[in-house]
């Protein structure tokens, strides 16, 4: 698999695979977006099953980089950065957003940070790397199920977004 180095223009494709992956379950038919932010816009947010869920449980193939009892990582399918891995909790347990976790939550909201240390250190990303949560709407979250998006690869630029 290749790693692209996606600087903005993905967010329709990324879309169009996780709609084209939604569109065959239970999980509803997204309305075509043109855009990571749009499709930020449109998305309800809700704490029942999402695509995430259907990589944890194997339904939809992923490439796992990093597994323990209590997260996940895989590859995004469509890197914004020639690194783009995604890092999720096993368990969601109420985090559909960060701004939705209370103190039961601050062991596994480590064990993400930790696994991205991990998986950077993995990846070869000595140089150093960049760490992304979006939380709602206005944060550009289009997947509820809270995860942590580690990229690198490349000089990062301030400010984002």
């Amino acid at each position: 698999m290749s790693r692209n180095s996606g600087g903005g223009g993905g967010g329709g494709r990324r879309l169009a695979a996780i709609a084209s992956h939604l569109s065959h379950s239970s999980l509803g038919t997204p309305a075509p977006i043109a855009g990571e932010k749009e499709a930020a816009l449109a998305t309800q947010p809700i704490d029942g099953p999402t695509i995430f869920d259907k990589i944890i449980q194997k339904e939809i193939p992923s490439e796992v980089v990093y597994e323990d009892e209590k997260v996940l990582a895989f590859r995004d399918i469509l890197p914004q950065a020639p690194i783009h891995i995604i890092i999720i909790p096993k368990v969601k347990d109420g985090l559909s957003r960060l701004s939705k976790a209370e103190e039961r939550h601050v062991e596994v909201l480590g064990r993400l940070l930790y696994a991205a240390k991990v998986v950077a250190k993995q990846e070869g990303l000595d140089d150093g790397f960049r760490i992304v949560i979006n939380d709602g709407p206005n944060g550009c979250q289009s997947v509820y199920h809270l995860h942590v998006h580690l990229l690198g690869g490349q000089q990062m630029n301030w400010p984002p977004g």
